[in-house]
């Protein structure tokens, strides 16, 4: 009897077990779902345009002027692409050399410290990135540049700022492939006389170049997505450099264009269309990239880890992927050298364009050859000091280059806090908004954003936790479990402006939410619930497989051992994703300025369809239309910066504290 009752409560629990893997596969699938109409309503919406324009006048024509019927996009791809490659010139070379010291030179101790910091940088809203660019940046460039910019917007103030904001992730995802190079390989490089440089240059940075390219490489998806702080400081004009490289020029992009017309634009009209075709061409541009991203990825794991079919986007894809990786390695094997001449080249053409904007041809042609040699000749200077000499100089770049990166992080919280705490008091905090904004306080902004941060962890919080653990537990290798990941990935690197236009044309139209709490919340919950998906798998993950196998021989079901067991043990990593994801929605603009916030709200309604007051918002509307409000400005930045920053020390010291528990 007793055999026959537990043959009959393993029946039951087998049962419970379909039923959730059932369940959990269902809500996975909705990231399907939700990428799918995100693609469709952009689509749907921008091709209306084409019956005006073919599809070459719209993404090679110069000209964008809709008043006048005039929708010629290349313009404004031209300077998302320009802006782009700018942002990398500053950020490579800067992320790179501070991810080699904190990698290879820091102490353990020390560099449990660095990285943290380094990633704080990605901590800082983008509206508060574009402040410190219109209140600081724009006029010292002016001070630096006084003959060739007049206001300061420009291509180049766009580049240094996304060239900051794009530190964080060159520097974590480059030292994550430097550190992950194996120690033997520093072993066997040092055991034959080499010095610590020695070794990290020309061994361990070579051995992890597919690392950082992906590094690189998403550190331009990352500027090609943002927003704000470009649309702030590069004067949205959609004009192509005069010549090309003028980085004095205005500039504008195809974030910085639909944040700024779809506010005004007519729904319905040509101009509505064109503006969802640039978005559809802004999509298109950041998959690509984070397609070239993922595939140098799984390169780099080939190297340390063996070759793996099924880890190639090919193989999750069509499946067989094996002409591609041959014409792959084919390319592989003579990279090195194309690097090389391609630095050489690339070193020769910015000299001679940084010249040109200061003096003739000819001497810009003698300046840039100039520097050609003596970036050629530099290694040979090097080689004629004895290598320990040469080991002094190179950790002393590096740690000159570690503290101008921490010097940036300082000088950009700390020029916000020194200006902003003093505006904070009882008042501004407790009040509503008076004189459009720059008098009275931020009350309602601030209610407003935390009913968004509820709302939109109330969603995203539970989708993305299920998803994870089915990924990490239940998820085999099937073509529908591919493209759940695939749907992910292509989540996590859609622009949040996307996010906002999906958010306008579904939610607030077509579901008939209006501006309102509720179409806010769920398109920040769309934004952030990748990374509480990712985060969850990967905290599940590092859950040894003993647990599991003596949950199991006790008797447990799969999904008893999943929440019982698993889902405890990962908690640490589980809690940080979901307050980082949070946190990142704290700080978003655009996604809500076409779905939830507005501009003043005369009383607190607590409706889930009605508008909010968000401190994001705020700050933008406060910088950019209400001239004088310096001390509303300087305040509001500073709440939103503690806010979000408070949350990353919270999920900092959350990890700390389960890090201390694991035992394995």
């Amino acid at each position: 009897m007793n055999g026959a009752k537990d043959f009959g409560k393993r029946g039951a629990g087998q049962k419970k077990d379909d039923v959730m893997k059932h369940v959990l596969t269902a809500i996975a699938s909705i990231t399907v779902l939700i990428i799918v109409l995100i693609i469709g309503f952009i689509g749907f919406n921008g091709i209306e345009v084409l019956s005006s324009v073919s599809i070459l006048e719209f993404l090679f024509g110069t000209e964008w002027k809709p008043s006048d019927g005039a929708y010629g996009a290349g313009g404004i791809i031209i300077g998302t692409i320009l802006v782009t490659l700018g942002a990398m010139v500053i950020a490579f070379p800067i992320g790179l050399a501070a991810a080699i010291y904190i990698s290879e030179f820091a102490s353990p101790e020390l560099r449990k410290k660095l990285k943290p910091i380094c990633e704080v940088f990605a901590g800082i809203p983008s509206v508060v990135y574009g402040f410190f660019g219109l209140i600081v940046l724009l006029p010292m460039l002016i001070d630096v540049f006084p003959n060739h910019l007049m206001y300061g917007s420009s291509w180049l103030a766009s580049s240094i700022l996304l060239g900051i904001m794009a530190l964080p992730t060159i520097i974590s995802v480059s030292e994550d492939a430097i550190h992950s190079v194996p120690q033997s390989f520093r072993e066997a490089s040092l055991g034959m006389g080499a010095t610590r440089w020695q070794t990290t240059h020309k061994v361990i940075v070579p051995a992890a170049i597919s690392g950082i390219s992906a590094a690189v490489t998403l550190g331009i998806g990352r500027a090609i997505g943002e927003t704000m702080a470009v649309m702030m400081v590069s004067g949205n004009s959609p004009l192509i450099p005069d010549p090309l490289w003028n980085v004095f020029s205005l500039i504008s992009t195809i974030t910085g264009t639909l944040a700024l017309e779809m506010p005004e634009v007519v729904v319905g009209s040509t101009h509505y269309s064109a503006l969802f075709m640039l978005a559809f061409v802004l999509m298109m541009m950041v998959l690509c990239v984070n397609l070239i991203a993922r595939v140098i990825i799984n390169r780099t794991k080939r190297k340390f880890t063996g070759y793996d079919p099924k880890s190639t986007i090919t193989y999750r894809l069509f499946g067989d992927s094996e002409t591609i990786a041959h014409l792959s390695d084919k390319w592989h094997s003579n990279k090195g050298t194309i690097i090389k001449y391609g630095c050489l080249a690339l070193v020769f053409v910015a000299g001679w364009m940084a010249a040109s904007l200061f003096v003739g041809d000819i001497p810009s042609l003698i300046f840039a050859a100039i520097v050609t040699v003596m970036f050629t000749s530099f290694p040979r200077i090097m080689a004629n000091l004895n290598p320990n000499s040469r080991q002094e100089v190179a950790i002393c770049v590096l740690m000159i280059n570690m503290v101008v990166v921490i010097g940036l992080l300082v000088a950009i919280i700390g020029y916000i806090l020194v200006n902003g705490l003093p505006h904070i008091s009882v008042e501004f905090l407790t009040q509503f908004p008076t004189d459009g904004g720059a008098g009275g306080g931020i009350f309602p902004a601030i209610v407003g954003t935390l009913e968004l941060l509820v709302g939109t962890s109330v969603i995203a919080l539970p989708f993305g936790v299920l998803t994870g653990i089915y990924l990490a537990e239940y998820a085999k290798d099937t073509r529908l479990n591919r493209l759940i990941r695939e749907a992910i990935d292509i989540l996590n690197g859609t622009p949040s402006v996307v996010f906002g236009l999906f958010g306008l044309t579904f939610l607030v139209m077509a579901l008939g939410f209006g501006q309102s709490l509720i179409a806010g919340c769920l398109a920040l919950a769309f934004m952030v619930v990748p990374v509480i998906i990712r985060t969850t798998e990967e905290a599940l993950r590092t859950v040894p497989k003993e647990l599991r196998e003596a949950s199991r021989a006790m008797g447990a079901t799969k999904w008893q051992t999943t929440y019982k067991v698993v889902l405890p043990a990962a908690m640490g990593g589980t809690i940080t994703g979901a307050i980082l994801a949070i946190g990142r929605a704290a700080g978003e603009t655009a996604p809500i300025m076409f779905t939830a916030a507005v501009a003043y709200q005369p009383e607190l309604t607590g409706s889930l369809l009605e508008p909010v007051m968000a401190l994001p918002y705020h700050l933008y509307y406060l910088a950019a239309e209400v001239p004088g409000a310096t001390g509303a400005q300087f305040g509001t930045a500073t709440v939103l910066l503690i806010i979000v920053l408070g949350m990353f020390v919270v999920a900092s010291l959350v990890r700390n504290h389960y890090n201390k528990k694991i035992k394995w």
